[in-house]
């Protein structure tokens, strides 16, 4: 049997996933109506709509078992997330991959596989659409496609539940996602012994732009920030905006240094960005940041509390020495971890 690999962005696809808040949740009408479709469509007696986490595959909607979930490392779909189409297996017995899988010599007998990765938040992919027969068979083209159009359907409903967990200004995550991604996060950085890096992002005189030029260009300020973001920090990263003019940003298996080169080119990149518009002000902001060792209990919540009292000493010093737009990446000493 060839276990699943993981994903080359299983960090940010466990970000991803966790933040939807799915797991382990009840049975939703809305995902139970498209397994039967499926099952119904392709006349199989069992469908599913799976997620893929860090050491299971957990079914959101299943129809045609009895139980709710199986280990990843025996699971086609782990397989199936690996690639971009429906990834199809006619016969499990005459697969090398998967002819001596105890979901294949055993129960529930599986022969037949087909699924059609899930998507969400820019093609990350959480689990699948999937259709399981206890015999041999081949698809056509035209039930691939049919497949693929249910898995939209599936994926409509994904979207939905991640507009709960994203700033609708921003289109980075809220609050409410951060922290199931923050904790996700730290989770995985513990089981992987990797230190986790929080940073704390506030901005200064962000009142007085709101109050000179309007609240328009309030706005175009914290899209820029987001933006500036995801241009400067790593893809495995998660940043937030927590409300207001605060973001926040999670660097998993990153320390000080990475943390200190992170903010420098945000600072670098907003100047040269808002040098570029010809805009009359310049945007500038205090920042802290906390480093914690995976071999120490703690929570997302802990990280952020911890962070933010460090940027609002790294505020008050500015204050005091009349220097309140530090332009180049000026991060205090994290606190004891």
């Amino acid at each position: 049997m060839l276990k699943p690999r993981l994903a080359q962005d299983e960090m940010h696809r466990l970000q991803v996933l966790n933040a939807l808040k799915l797991l382990d949740s009840g049975p939703d009408e809305r995902f139970d109506r498209l397994t039967r479709m499926a099952r119904r469509l392709f006349d199989v007696p069992i469908a599913l709509v799976t997620l893929v986490d860090f050491n299971r595959q957990w079914f959101k909607s299943c129809q045609g078992l009895s139980v709710s979930e199986t280990p990843r490392d025996v699971s086609f779909c782990g397989h199936a997330i690996l690639g971009d189409d429906v990834f199809v297996i006619p016969d499990a017995t005459a697969d090398v991959r998967f002819f001596d899988n105890p979901l294949v010599a055993g129960r529930p007998d599986i022969r037949f596989y087909a699924g059609c990765p899930l998507r969400v938040s820019r093609s990350v992919k959480v689990g699948t659409l999937c259709i399981i027969d206890t015999r041999p068979r081949t698809l056509s083209a035209e039930d691939i496609a049919a497949l693929k159009d249910l898995a939209a359907m599936v994926e409509d409903e994904l979207a939905a539940f991640q507009a709960a967990t994203t700033d609708v200004l921003t289109g980075v995550w809220n609050r409410r996602g951060f922290l199931n991604v923050g904790q996700s996060s730290i989770d995985f950085c513990v089981r992987q012994e990797q230190p986790v890096t929080l940073t704390c992002i506030d901005l200064d005189g962000f009142k007085d732009i709101n109050d000179t030029h309007g609240h328009g260009e309030g706005d175009a300020v914290l899209r820029r920030i987001a933006d500036g973001m995801a241009q400067t920090f790593r893809s495995s990263d998660a940043f937030a905006r927590m409300g207001g003019d605060e973001f926040v940003a999670l660097m998993p298996g990153a320390g000080e240094t990475d943390a200190r080169l992170a903010v420098t080119r945000l600072r670098r990149w907003l100047l040269t960005t808002e040098d570029r518009l010809g805009l009359p002000y310049r945007t500038s902001f205090s920042c802290g940041c906390v480093v914690h060792d995976p071999y120490h209990d703690a929570t997302i919540e802990d990280l952020i509390t911890r962070a933010d009292a460090a940027m609002y000493r790294m505020k008050q010093r500015a204050q005091q020495q009349q220097d309140p737009v530090p332009l180049l990446g000026r991060l205090p000493l994290p606190l004891p971890t």
